[in-house]
């Protein structure tokens, strides 16, 4: 014979009450007394971003290479229009504190538009205003020709963040390097 089992008891409550009525008077669990060493998640990474610089560094690079777009006053100097002369003297006279700086030498004329246009573009996200960009006199290039002197400051010239930039004295570099003043970060 098979043992029997007992039917089910109807409930007439619903469930929630049921729960409700069995849970009164318990507490939750004190949290554990331990040390969470689980390493923090690595910040986001704004990709889209990123490839979007990467697109605009590669397009300024492609234009730096036509040398008949631009015309820079004696290759010396540029003044974005609609500033004061002013803003040049202060520059050739060190009146900012150059906060970084970038050296092109043994770099090709591709590779150092890449690079200056990473500079630029890392620089003005950081908030750094102002500059100096060593590209050499070029007496290593073929026919001992500058070859970067012109390309970067062309390139410099069409960018959107560059205010301004000069030839520093030749105690800050002279016809080797340029100094350049960047726009103020607006806002975060």
């Amino acid at each position: 014979m098979k043992p029997r089992v007992p039917a089910p008891a109807v409930v007439a409550e619903d469930e929630a009450a049921l729960f409700r009525r069995e849970m009164r008077g318990v507490r939750p669990a004190p949290p554990p007394n331990r040390a969470d060493l689980r390493p923090a998640p690595p910040p986001p990474v704004p990709v889209q971003r990123i490839e979007d610089e990467r697109q605009v560094i590669l397009e300024l690079a492609h234009l730096a290479g036509n040398p008949d777009d631009v015309e820079i006053e004696d290759n010396h100097c540029y003044l974005r229009p609609g500033l004061a002369r002013d803003v040049l003297r202060k520059l050739r006279r060190a009146h900012w504190v150059l906060q970084a700086e970038l050296d092109l030498h043994g770099l090709t004329g591709d590779e150092a538009a890449a690079a200056t246009l990473s500079f630029i573009a890392e620089s003005a996200r950081k908030g750094l205003r102002c500059l100096r960009i060593i590209h050499g006199q070029g007496h290593g290039s073929y026919k001992r020709e500058p070859v970067l002197k012109g390309r970067v400051r062309k390139l410099l010239a069409r960018h959107p963040a560059v205010l301004a930039f000069a030839e520093p004295p030749l105690v800050r570099g002279g016809a080797g390097a340029v100094v350049v003043l960047l726009e103020a970060r607006k806002g975060p």
